[in-house]
């Protein structure tokens, strides 16, 4: 029954392991594509019952990659780092793979140094192809919009990638690094470039974004003019209507450039009456421009700078930070808690599984034993049965009124009437019968304890054979054994090996094996018979 459990356990946990593998391999053939999709399939696995490491590195790997697709985090993700631990060294593609996983999360988590380190350290990778360097490339210039100038990389990105559904974005990329670098000219070129291509595809919804991208650098270049002129005709587009707050706001600072401060204001004011009609949240990131044109163009009439719009942001902002890291840190302090839960549940399922199986290995054990207990107890009946009836046929032989006078058979009688006293009291065994059977088994302290006298057979054998076992002793006493010489001087007399057996309280197998033992002690030939060559021997 325990035998019956463990198995059924077993292939309960393998029917699991299967299960989530072919799950994991369905969510990852589909999770670039299709995250949502992926997801879905993954929350049908549970983490705690991931016992392999290979299968549990490619689940936070195939989840990390989902999470990542729509681009956000989870607690999850921390464990890319196990995954990326896994991978290192056994697979190059997961290896690369996991580790950009691993910076995109740091990056979201605030440990934006050490991610962009680590995408700089992927991406100057040598002797790697170059198809295993886009992705780490990517999400460097992705991230590191902000963060110094990405020229180079960009440009390496445009050479090596040949999708070209991604140099739209590298091109808008590259836009954004001159425009930040101070490279005004050249961003307006790359911009201009993205907005007749847009045209020429009819995506009008980019094309609305790229020239109102636009307005922001004409300002940077001087162009208030054109800025004001843009402004003026797309907020009158349909794509417009729902965001002229920020068009009022773009004209302020164009007016305010061009020293019209009284423009300047009126289109404030516009843009702050407009504001009131969005969101609490869009208003906090509209008011953190407006409240510098306020600060400028109130000091511009009142020759003072007031810094309490522009702290109300900031500490709007540093609570909004503090809130962030406050739920960063409750999310690490949960995802380490999951972990140690499900360290904690393994090991509880590791010793229960242990604890399990010393109990079927006992099990197994005591039922072994007991089988062979078992067969050792029928095997032995069997070699009782048949002792005593090859000690029937002993004793029926001794019985015989037939005459022999050979030689053989006038020791065999006196050896077979012995051997019938003795089965005739071991029948009854009575413990008078026993004592009996001891004393006959000990005649002249000399048989210890054998169901003959030896020291008898001996002198019969050298009486009727012309001292054929004192020659044999002489000859080969130093090779041979006692058991040995016991067995030549029965074989001499004519026994079977099955009666040799019964008279010398051995098994037939242990006497086969004897018979070889003797055979390579005095070299007899494989196929020339022992007492013959015995006889020849000891005659010469």
């Amino acid at each position: 029954m325990l035998v019956a459990f463990f198995v059924t356990y077993i292939d309960v946990s393998c029917s699991h392991s299967q299960k989530y593998t072919q799950i994991i391999s369905d969510a990852e053939r589909i999770a670039d594509e299709h995250p949502d999709s992926a997801l879905s399939l993954l929350a049908a696995v549970d983490p705690t019952g991931l016992t392999q490491d290979s299968i549990k590195a490619k689940y936070y790997y195939v989840l990390a990659s989902a999470h990542d697709g729509q681009n956000h985090i989870a607690l999850s993700d921390s464990m890319i780092s196990f995954s990326n631990d896994y991978y290192r060294g056994k697979d190059l593609n997961r290896s690369i793979r996991s580790a950009t996983l691993l910076a995109s999360y740091k990056f979201r988590n605030g440990e934006r140094g050490t991610a962009l380190r680590m995408l700089d350290s992927l991406s100057s990778l040598s002797d790697v192809p170059d198809s295993l360097l886009i992705e780490p490339l990517r999400n460097r210039v992705s991230l590191g919009t902000y963060y110094g100038s990405n020229e180079s990389r960009i440009k390496r990105l445009m050479a090596i990638d040949k999708d070209e559904d991604w140099h739209s974005h590298y091109k808008y990329l590259l836009y954004f690094d001159f425009l930040f670098s101070g490279k005004n000219d050249s961003a307006l070129v790359v911009l201009d470039e993205i907005i007749g291509k847009t045209a020429q595809s009819g995506e009008k919804e980019m094309k609305f974004r790229y020239e109102y991208e636009k307005m922001g650098v004409l300002e940077e270049l001087g162009r208030f003019a054109e800025s004001i002129s843009m402004a003026d005709s797309l907020m009158n587009e349909p794509m417009g209507s729902s965001i002229k707050h920020y068009f009022y706001l773009w004209k302020s600072l164009a007016m305010l450039n061009m020293q019209n401060h009284i423009a300047a204001t009126s289109e404030l004011a516009k843009a702050d009456s407009l504001a009131t009609a969005i969101s609490e949240d869009e208003r906090g990131y509209f008011n953190s421009f407006a409240y510098v044109l306020h600060t400028v163009l109130d000091y511009q009439k009142t020759g003072k700078v007031s810094l309490i719009p522009l702290a109300r942001i900031n500490n709007s902002q540093r609570d909004n930070l503090f809130d962030a890291q406050h739920v960063r840190q409750e999310a690490a302090q949960r995802a380490l808690e999951s972990e140690n839960q499900r360290l904690t549940i393994k090991a509880k399922s590791d010793r229960q599984t242990s604890l399990l199986i010393i109990i079927v290995l006992v099990a197994l054990i005591v039922s072994g034993a007991l089988i062979w207990y078992a067969i050792n107890k029928k095997r032995k009946a069997l070699e009782v049965l048949e002792r005593n009836e090859i000690l029937q046929k002993l004793v029926d032989e001794s019985k015989s009124t037939q005459a022999d006078s050979s030689v053989n058979e006038i020791l065999r009688r006196a050896m077979l009437q012995q051997l019938g006293i003795i089965k005739m009291v071991a029948e009854t065994p009575t413990e008078q019968n026993r004592d009996m059977l001891r004393k006959i088994s000990s005649v002249e302290n000399g048989t210890d304890k054998a169901l003959v006298n030896w020291e008898n057979v001996y002198d019969m054998i050298d009486n009727l054979y012309s001292g054929f076992y004192s020659r044999l002793h002489e000859q080969y006493g130093d090779i041979l054994t006692e058991k040995e010489e016991q067995i030549i001087a029965l074989m001499v007399a004519g026994f079977s090996t099955k009666e040799i057996s019964v008279i010398t309280g051995q098994t037939a197998a242990t006497i086969y094996v004897r018979k070889s033992s003797i055979r390579k002690k005095l070299g007899v030939p494989e196929k020339e018979d022992i007492v013959a060559f015995l006889r020849q021997e000891t005659e010469d």
